[in-house]
């Protein structure tokens, strides 16, 4: 009897890892609406049976469709745990992709919707409050006389803030700085406005009368309550070195938000003082809720910048938009000149 040779043992491998990860036409040839929707829900609920209820399917189909993803993609997506599924580093990045997918689709859905009810599209913009009295209010006015029947949405927060809602797509261009963690090689960024920072205070606070035949110096101020924005702002950092360099080593009573509206409450409740660009100083003003105090500040932080993705195409209304940011800029420089 002839003896048949031994077969060579066969080894398995995780799903994920059984093939070479496809191109990336073939890959978004066999990518699926619902795979996109199961990693972006994953990555909220963290929870299979969870993220499955949320789009109506039952959990076995849910785990194909993430088995199937993982093999397309050629990369482990989620580890399982005691409380539910935790995102790889692979999967991070393909929940972010969902995410931005997604906020892209719902864009398109209102453009369309706006195109429907004949208007000419959406702007979405987002804005450190400094840059709304000079840049981005005068820019808008103008940019709505033109083009009235575009519909706006403004965001106003914090650079780190705004850059965040920039990547996931959620607007289009941003008034702001880039900070830590954002490059040039991701962002076209264009610097817009460079103004003066200003001390200011409510109309009657007491130091005001007296400043106004001797200016307070900076160890003096220390002794009061300030409001200034949160630990990584340029402001934040700024002000304690000044404080520093002007021999201020006691402890300050500070504040922190990174609301104007905020800011504007307190100063109008209590003593306490502020550090806000100059514009926006004169801005609350000229409503007579604050004044700035006769004291030169040592305080420079860096220009606001007009800042957009370098993979991202422009819609038509926010291209005319920045071109009416960048004219309103050149003729506040100008102005100033």
């Amino acid at each position: 009897m002839t003896s048949r040779p031994a077969r060579p043992a066969i080894t398995t491998r995780p799903a994920a890892t059984r093939r070479r990860p496809l191109d990336d036409a073939p890959a978004l040839m066999r990518l699926r609406t619902r795979q996109l929707l199961l990693a972006a829900s994953l990555g909220r609920e963290r929870h299979l049976g969870r993220a499955a209820a949320e789009l109506g399917i039952s959990q076995p189909a849910a785990t194909r469709l993430l088995q199937e993803l993982e093999e397309t993609l050629g990369a482990r997506l989620f580890e399982r745990n005691a409380r539910g599924m935790t995102p790889t580093a692979a999967g991070e990045v393909l929940v972010r992709y969902a995410r931005q997918v997604l906020n892209d689709f719902g864009a398109t859905r209102r453009e369309l919707a706006a195109l429907a009810a004949g208007l000419h599209g959406t702007l979405r913009v987002g804005s450190v409050p400094s840059a709304l009295p000079p840049l981005l209010a005068p820019a808008l006015a103008r940019f709505k006389a033109q083009h009235a029947r575009v519909a706006v949405a403004i965001e106003v927060d914090t650079s780190d803030v705004m850059l965040e809602r920039l990547a996931r797509g959620e607007v289009e261009l941003m008034l702001g700085r880039l900070v830590e963690g954002h490059h040039d090689d991701e962002h076209e960024a264009l610097p817009v406005l460079d103004e003066p920072q200003v001390a200011v205070a409510r109309a009657s606070h007491p130091l005001l009368a007296a400043a106004q035949d001797s200016p307070p110096p900076l160890r003096e101020l220390a002794r009061w309550s300030w409001v200034v924005q949160p630990p990584g702002s340029p402001q934040a950092g700024r002000f304690m070195a000044m404080m520093r360099e002007a021999g201020v080593h006691r402890r300050i009573d500070i504040t922190e938000t990174a609301s104007t509206v905020a800011t504007t409450a307190l100063l109008e409740a209590s003593d306490m003082l502020a550090v806000m660009p100059a514009s926006l100083a004169a801005h609350y003003a000229s409503l007579g809720v604050l004044r700035t105090l006769p004291v030169a500040l040592p305080l420079r932080v860096p220009d606001i910048q007009l800042v957009w993705r370098r993979s991202r195409e422009f819609s038509p209304p926010a291209a005319a938009f920045r071109d009416e940011v960048l004219a309103q800029a050149a003729a506040a420089r100008g102005t100033a000149d």
